[in-house]
């Protein structure tokens, strides 16, 4: 439903928001893209007079955790504009719930870099998310590259909402495998 004027806008968005933390994460944005790794297939944009002010994307697919794959919705492209952090926009990711129900799958999942830690466990108090640590990830590259491996595997933070079934079903493991790119 995005029109190319949008994109445009998400990709200024996402420079101005990730710029701060290193070029590299301004990379996949290169060449006007709004998505870093897979493309989401649903997207929550939170709007004031001075134009984005938050995202949020989704994407449903499978993951594979240990030995169990299983069906969630990978959040991911989350930011918040720099001059509205602190104020309490992270906690609008709550108003998404409906549309995860609706989709269907027993969790969302994301990942984040231990760096943001206490900002996620601020979300864990409330007992939305769970806050998994010691679990690597494995995901497919989004652009292939004859120099570099087609896979990725990082030691990262594993967000977990339960949507359809509760935290103690989520399956145990050390590995996670996307299949296919981060969102």
């Amino acid at each position: 439903e995005l029109e190319r004027s949008d994109h445009s806008e998400l990709n200024e968005f996402f420079n101005k928001t990730y710029g701060p933390t290193g070029a590299f994460h301004t990379k996949p944005f290169e060449g006007g893209r709004s998505w870093a790794g897979a493309r989401p297939e649903r997207r929550a944009i939170g709007y004031d007079s001075r134009g984005i002010a938050s995202h949020m994307g989704l994407l449903r697919r499978f993951i594979k955790v240990g030995e169990t794959d299983l069906a969630v919705a990978e959040l991911g492209l989350y930011g918040v504009r720099p001059d509205l952090e602190r104020m309490g926009i992270g906690h609008s990711v709550s108003a998404l719930f409906p549309t995860l129900q609706e989709l269907g799958v027993p969790f969302a999942f994301g990942t984040v870099r231990h760096a943001m830690r206490s900002h996620v466990e601020r979300y864990a108090r409330t007992g939305m998310l769970s806050v998994l640590t010691g679990v690597s990830v494995r995901s497919t590259l989004p652009d292939f590259h004859p120099y570099m491996p087609p896979t990725r595997t990082e030691d990262l933070l594993v967000l977990v909402i339960p949507i359809g079934r509760t935290m103690s079903e989520w399956p145990s493991g050390t590995l996670i495998e996307r299949n296919g790119p981060e969102l």
